[in-house]
């Protein structure tokens, strides 16, 4: 079972905005090869901490939050804290990469 949700343009709110402490979100789309790369990496790391919320928006499905957060490549990753965005990647980035960002916005 997938640890990390679907969130969609109608929960998008509830699911990340209104949330207090760590979110990253997962801009990807089903037709992007690097993107479906990045979601073992992400279960991985969702399975090691269970504190951080990991989510993922379809950018073909979901366009206005897309649109709202400047999402023009993906892979494009969003951290968010207490409901703003703090920092973020671009890409198939190494577990490493993104633990070491979630780590120093804990």
């Amino acid at each position: 079972m997938s640890l990390l949700k679907n969130v969609t343009d109608a929960d998008f709110q509830s699911e990340v905005v209104a949330k207090q402490g760590l979110t990253l979100v997962d801009f990807w789309a089903p037709w992007c090869g690097p993107c479906r790369a990045l979601g073992p990496t992400l279960e991985q790391i969702a399975n090691e901490n269970s504190d951080i919320n990991i989510v993922k928006v379809n950018i073909d499905a979901n366009q206005d939050v897309a649109v709202t957060y400047g999402v023009t490549q993906i892979p494009y990753m969003a951290l968010f804290k207490d409901g703003k965005v703090v920092d973020s990647l671009l890409g198939n980035q190494p577990k490493s990469k993104i633990t070491q960002m979630l780590s120093a916005h804990a």
